[in-house]
């Protein structure tokens, strides 16, 4: 039987019951197969099927064109780095038959530099690694681009994003303190009372692009990286994963100055965290989390803070906002205002927004 350290479900019971059942070989690859002890199904993990080429050497090329290479050059770098030669009229239907999940591909522009699509850096925050990355090209879309003039009110989140590689951004906050009264709070942490909302589970294009990007990820471990990277470089609405966020005492006594049904003394401030991916569509900015088993998690007071706290540094109102937590099979969202805010809560009186003004504490800009 396969150990629970694999963590492999049937993709049809979800059963944790699995047995290796065989390998299926073709010219260029060997996939293991597995059964389902509970339901008898047998399957081969993330896979695209019917395929002559492995998924990887698919997918790679698909993101290879994405990041701004010809298909001449997607053939010569396929060939360098898996030694099989692919002929170009084969990249060019993968490109075609692709276009409805990796839908950058319509957007792209010729001749631009692979090496100015995507902008990475590499924080230690908390003692890890994290990579923030952002996708220049389709920010240039959004804010430039007449078609997506709606957008434009969004511009803060272009700036607070251009601030996070600079020496403006307050990175020390992420970094632990000898001091436990400064140390920062995890936002994945944290617990607090809230209005109860049920979130909309539905199926959502990240679903598929999940299912697609798994096949690049050789560990569990390697699972958000895998995704965030294959979201950012071929969807058209992923415009930066890994952001650092953070929430200040002075931000939660301004939204209880505003009527949010939010109590300071949940938290120890700052509180800090990573957007997994973030997206602006639908004149919304959704904030995603990708979360394995997705079905059995309900991180609504996470994605909450991730919200605030980005609403707070950008200035726009939490109503632009929408949050949502997914797998390859599942996708949940909700809006984060309704987990904060009910209209017929009463407006806070001045004095007493006087008072909480006099009481905040430094507020890091």
């Amino acid at each position: 039987m396969i150990t629970m350290k694999e963590k492999i479900l049937c993709p049809k019971c979800s059963s944790k019951y699995i047995t290796k059942k065989g390998l299926r070989k073709n010219k260029l690859q060997t996939i293991q197969q597995y059964k389902c002890k509970n339901c008898n199904k047998i399957f081969i993990l993330q896979s695209l099927k019917s395929k002559t080429y492995p998924a990887s050497i698919i997918l790679n090329s698909l993101s290879l064109y994405n990041l701004g290479y010809s298909q001449s050059q997607v053939q010569k770098l396929i060939s360098q780095k898996y030694k099989v030669k692919i002929p170009q009229k084969t990249i060019n239907n993968w490109v075609n038959e692709y276009k409805p999940l990796c839908t950058y591909a319509r957007l792209r522009k010729k001749n631009q530099d692979p090496d100015e699509i995507i902008q990475s850096h590499t924080f230690m925050h908390n003692n890890l690694p994290y990579k923030f990355q952002i996708h220049i090209p389709k920010l240039n879309l959004l804010f430039q681009d007449t078609k997506f003039s709606q957008h434009s009110k969004f511009l803060p989140v272009r700036d607070y994003l251009n601030k996070i590689p600079t020496s403006q951004f307050p990175h020390r906050i992420f970094k632990p303190q000898h001091n436990l009264e400064n140390h920062s709070e995890r936002a994945s942490q944290i617990n607090f009372q809230h209005l109860k909302i049920t979130a909309l589970e539905k199926q959502n294009l990240a679903n598929k692009l999940a299912k697609l990007a798994l096949n690049l990820a050789k560990t569990n471990k390697e699972r958000h990286q895998a995704i965030q990277d294959f979201m950012l470089t071929n969807d058209s609405t992923t415009i930066a994963t890994e952001v650092p966020i953070y929430l200040t005492k002075d931000d939660l006594l301004y939204f209880l100055s505003k009527g949010f049904s939010i109590n300071p003394q949940d938290y120890s401030t700052p509180v800090t965290g990573h957007i997994d991916i973030l997206q602006i569509r639908n004149n919304l900015i959704h904030i995603l989390d990708y979360k394995p088993e997705a079905k059995k998690q309900k991180p609504i007071e996470q994605l909450t803070i991730y919200a605030l706290a980005l609403a707070s540094k950008t200035k726009l109102a939490l109503k632009d906002f929408k949050c949502a937590w997914f797998d390859e099979n599942n996708y949940f969202e909700f809006f984060p205002l309704h987990v904060v805010y009910k209209k017929e809560f009463k407006s806070i009186s001045k004095n007493y927004r006087k008072f909480i003004k006099e009481k905040s504490i430094i507020n890091y800009k």
